[in-house]
């Protein structure tokens, strides 16, 4: 975990079963199907250890049992929790008990006559290429409907990165005696990362980065929702004293937030304000810390703990100052930088950031952007979106 990040720690159901609940039963009938027939199979297959004995009606019952069972323990997986599956496995002794003894007795009663092993080894063979072949079809009725709502789906997905690039393109922006530039790279298709800079009507310019917690498109949503608030405070903002620019900006976010999103979801925020004489104000909320780079001097590691956005009903935000110097270099990142993991399991960390850092700090920004994402990128595999701010005094 990256230093300074504060984490908030939520029970979820994992990704497969909350999807599988939200399936209509219209679309997984064919697996159901599939899965009864497949191991009503093993009913027939019984019978023909049995050289084909069991009548006709307890041969039948047999399958039906085999498969009904089956598809209990399927609607366990994607429907109910996991501690059903201990409650039908102890059901099934009784079961099975109850089930040989109705057998015999509807045998015994009913004068049910054993099939002679010619005759009986016909039927379960028989029935075990009819069931065979049913739940193949039934599986390929299922996979063509999944297939269909996959294609939906990634269309959908194609369309939202489209909307992703346009919500957070690369910003360069020249504002005074400041240079920044700013990019993101999703995880998917959508990301909950974002990056912005506005120049205010007053003077001077306000940079931040967002990162909402989790990712894909829900995260995507709501990082939308954050850009537009975020911009509509800031460009109605008027003659706002430097001091109050990134509070009143993090109070506005928070009270909007929390009627837009989920309960556990929230965003962590890192906001600067560059003014037009070259002082530098910033405010963090459960992010990690932003590194200042003094050249010579080396680094120094801006920190301040408060709540991230959207979690608590708090109103004291506020933001500190920070002397930047000619040639010094601000940069800001979210954890999916920080916490990039190599095969050995060791993340990147705020260590082997500022090695990259200092090896690359003349470089252009869009330039030194691109080393510090390539370095990551060979450290460790990409699991969540990628998002960095570089400010530069001249």
């Amino acid at each position: 975990m990256s230093e300074g990040k504060q984490v908030f720690w939520y029970r979820r159901e994992p990704e497969e079963l909350r999807y599988y609940r939200t399936v209509p039963f219209s679309r997984l009938w064919p697996l159901f199907g599939a899965v009864f027939c497949l191991f009503a199979v093993i009913g027939a297959f019984n019978d023909l250890m049995e050289l084909g004995r069991l009548p006709n009606l307890i041969l039948a019952a047999n399958m039906a049992a085999g498969g009904a069972i089956a598809i209990t323990y399927l609607y366990v997986s994607v429907r109910l929790r996991k501690y059903f599956y201990v409650i039908i496995s102890l059901l099934q002794i009784p079961f099975w008990i109850v089930f040989s003894k109705s057998a015999t007795i509807a045998i015994r009663r009913f004068g049910l006559a054993e099939n002679t092993p010619e005759r009986g080894i016909r039927i379960a063979a028989f029935a075990v290429f009819f069931l065979i072949i049913a739940s193949y079809v039934l599986f390929i009725v299922f996979l063509r409907g999944e297939g269909r709502e996959s294609v939906r789906i990634r269309n959908e997905l194609q369309l939202a990165h489209g909307i992703q690039k346009t919500l957070v393109p690369p910003v360069y922006l020249h504002e005074g005696r400041f240079e920044l530039y700013g990019r993101s790279i999703p995880s998917d298709k959508v990301g909950g990362d974002l990056v912005d800079a506005i120049s205010l009507r007053g003077g001077g310019t306000v940079a931040y980065l967002a990162d909402i917690a989790g990712h894909g498109l829900q995260a995507g949503i709501l990082m939308g929702m954050l850009k537009t608030a975020a911009r509509t405070v800031l460009l109605d903002a008027k003659g706002e004293d430097a001091v109050e620019v990134l509070p009143s900006l993090m109070r506005r976010l928070n009270c909007v937030l929390p009627s837009v999103k989920e309960p556990q979801m929230y965003a962590t925020f890192a906001g600067f304000f560059l003014g037009e004489d070259g002082s530098m104000r910033y405010a963090l909320a459960g992010h990690p810390p932003v590194l200042l780079f003094r050249g010579g001097a080396g680094f120094e590691r801006i920190q301040y703990e408060q709540f991230p956005l959207g979690l608590l009903s708090v109103e004291g935000f506020s933001s500190a100052s920070a002397m930047m110097q000619s040639g010094d270099l601000l940069v800001a990142v979210t954890d999916g930088i920080l916490e990039a993991t190599n095969k050995a399991g060791e993340e990147l960390g705020t260590e082997r950031l500022q090695q990259i850092i200092a090896a690359h700090a003349a470089e252009p920004l869009p330039l030194l952007a691109d080393s510090i994402l390539d370095a990551v990128g060979v450290f460790g595999k990409q699991t969540d979106d990628r998002t960095l701010l570089l400010v530069r005094k001249h």
